[in-house]
């Protein structure tokens, strides 16, 4: 006889329980979606869980030393045009020009 729903769920978490699994679960943005689904492309792999695992299982092999720098986040540097560098100077003197602060006065 075939089992019905209820035992298939209850099967399925009894499973669940033993093997100690633990969903996770992750938002994503569209650019980071699109590259799951190349690297699932490029290996063959059908389903993400599956990818997700064998990621961070691979990583994790590469110890501290070489997978810490794939997991620092990248930061964006901004560098001024010269214009935008000069403009801001003549903003700064023009303001410390205009009010310098607390005026040191020399002991006599």
């Amino acid at each position: 006889m075939a089992m019905d729903q209820k035992q298939r769920d209850a099967r399925r978490h009894d499973k669940a329980a033993r093997m100690q699994e633990e969903d996770l679960r992750v938002k994503v943005r569209p650019g980071t979606k699109q590259a799951l689904t190349e690297l699932m492309q490029w290996a063959g792999i059908e389903e993400q869980g599956e990818a997700l695992t064998l990621m961070i299982h691979r990583l994790h092999e590469l110890g501290p030393d070489r997978a810490l720098p794939l997991l620092e986040v990248p930061r964006h540097k901004y560098v001024p045009t010269r214009s935008v560098a000069q403009a801001f100077e003549r903003k700064s003197l023009l303001m410390i020009q205009q009010d310098a602060g607390e005026e040191i006065v020399a002991p006599p």
